[in-house]
């Protein structure tokens, strides 16, 4: 079945849809785990704080509405950060008093924005390819793999895999529109 994000998005509002939940846990649990130790936690905390993250969204989701103009990756950042400070403060008895250049340095996000609008980009798009590849035929998923990531070109992926020339732009086409539908939503 090719359910688009926003579809499972909208899934996940019903009740008793187990196999929404868990194309939703297949999808993002990598990309959870991943924010977790780029935030410095070890593998046990990091895991900790996925689960943390994904107790929130079954409380959430149920109600959640899709907004097209609002960022559903921001959300779920959002979460994440939130759950990672929530650990820290209880960790730490106190705030540590910081200087003004600390703190102005803590109130410049755009760098910090980038690299976390860079890393959700790779990390989600990279297991949407992971799930979705058994969805086609080795040649059709290679044909697509050659042209796009290794940057074949299309005669030469053509007559390595015996296809036509067609034949090789209909697989790339069929991939790359699967993956589309694959993302609509999560990435704005």
């Amino acid at each position: 079945m090719y359910t688009t994000s926003v579809s499972l998005l909208q899934r996940l509002r019903q009740p008793g849809e187990e196999e929404a939940w868990n194309r939703l846990v297949e999808l993002y649990t990598p990309l959870l785990f991943y924010w977790a130790r780029r935030v410095g936690l070890g593998e046990e905390d990091a895991a900790d704080l996925v689960q943390e993250v994904f107790t929130v969204l079954i409380q959430k989701l149920p109600e959640f509405t899709y907004d097209p103009n609002q960022s559903f990756r921001g959300w779920l950042r959002t979460i994440t950060l939130n759950k990672w400070r929530d650990s820290r403060r209880r960790r730490i008895p106190a705030p540590v008093p910081a200087d003004q250049a600390t703190l102005a340095q803590l109130a410049q996000p755009c760098a910090a924005e980038a690299f976390w609008e860079a890393e959700y980009r790779q990390q989600l798009v990279g297991r949407a390819l992971e799930l979705m590849q058994a969805e086609f035929q080795p040649t059709t998923w290679k044909a697509c793999w050659d042209v796009v990531v290794v940057g074949k070109p299309v005669a030469e992926v053509a007559r390595e895999l015996n296809m036509s020339l067609d034949a090789v732009y209909a697989a790339k086409s069929r991939v790359l529109r699967r993956l589309r539908q694959g993302l609509d939503g999560l990435l704005d």
